[in-house]
């Protein structure tokens, strides 16, 4: 299993900084002298991953060690890759991609949502985690809040994670009363504080949040709808566009964990996911990277 480190943001390595001189620019699997990404990381035998501070996904847990699912199925990984230590670096979630293509770490593991315009700046790995969405609200939830469709034509302020893929909805529904968060935590200081009704993100995250919060409650998971199409949410590992030799490993890797049940739960179990969460065999990066939520729909209903 392979060993973990944390650094900042705010560290820089000497040896990144080396890289970066010798014209190292994220084109990790090109026909330079340093040969691919994928075998400098071998060699090394450690990959520097950012996280985002996202329970149950990637975060520190109260010893300061890094954990959550997604690290957990990259530890599974990479280890198979023969690359024995994950060191992980904390980022802001509108960071991530832009802190990935500069080469301060080789990858994202945050779960994040495959969208279109994400897939434009980065490359994303097979489908990982399956996502529905949640409100984070007071307990006893006073405004009867359900879904996003409750603050439409509301006075009820929704807090939204700043790049999150449920801001987009909020912004595609032409939800007005809405205040924007950078992390999880201030999303859920802003329900706590009264400044805001409810907060947005996956059922897993807000089900998580409420267990550590006992004023605070989470809603029944559901699926969002924008123009009556159901929002089909997939999160995976990212990696530099032209770190191709790097994904193909990952993926084939990936394919074996989620192509067996039992070995998918006994890895992300603990943090709460369940095979509910486990994404379907027709599911692909292709349909979510064009938009493409009627064949997405179409791949969920045929494993049913």
């Amino acid at each position: 299993m392979a060993n973990l480190k944390i650094t900042t943001l705010a560290t820089v390595s000497v040896a990144s900084l080396l890289l970066a001189a010798c014209g190292d620019n994220g084109d990790g699997d090109g026909d330079g002298e340093a040969g691919s990404t994928l075998e400098r990381l071998r060699e090394e035998g450690s990959i520097t991953v950012a996280f985002a501070g996202e329970v149950p996904y990637s975060y520190e847990d109260e010893n300061g060690e890094l954990t959550g699912a997604t690290i957990a199925l990259d530890r599974e990984i990479y280890a198979a890759l023969g690359i024995e230590e994950v060191n992980g670096q904390l980022v802001e979630w509108d960071a991530l991609i832009p802190g990935l293509n500069r080469g301060s770490y080789d990858s994202v593991s945050a779960g994040m949502s495959i969208l279109p315009d994400r897939c434009a700046r980065a490359a994303f790995s097979h489908p990982s985690l399956m996502y529905t969405t949640a409100l984070l609200v007071p307990e006893g939830n006073p405004e009867g809040l359900t879904d996003l469709s409750s603050f439409e034509d509301s006075d009820a302020v929704l807090a939204v994670q700043s790049g999150a893929i449920e801001q987009g909805y909020a912004e595609e529904m032409g939800l007005e009363n809405t205040m924007t968060v950078n992390s999880s935590t201030d999303g859920m200081d802003a329900v706590s504080s009264g400044r805001a009704d409810a907060f947005t993100l996956t059922a897993i995250t807000m089900n998580a949040l409420a267990e550590q919060n006992p004023g605070l409650e989470a809603t029944d998971a559901f699926v969002a709808e924008v123009d009556g199409v159901a929002q089909v949410s997939a999160g995976a590992t990212v990696f530099r566009p032209d770190d191709t030799e790097l994904l193909e490993a990952y993926n084939e890797e990936l394919a074996n964990i989620v192509g067996d049940p039992e070995r998918f739960e006994s890895i992300v179990g603990e943090f709460g996911f369940t095979d509910a969460e486990r994404p379907p065999s027709g599911l692909t990066t292709e349909m979510l990277c064009e938009g493409d939520l009627e064949a997405a729909n179409e791949a969920l209903q045929a494993d049913n």
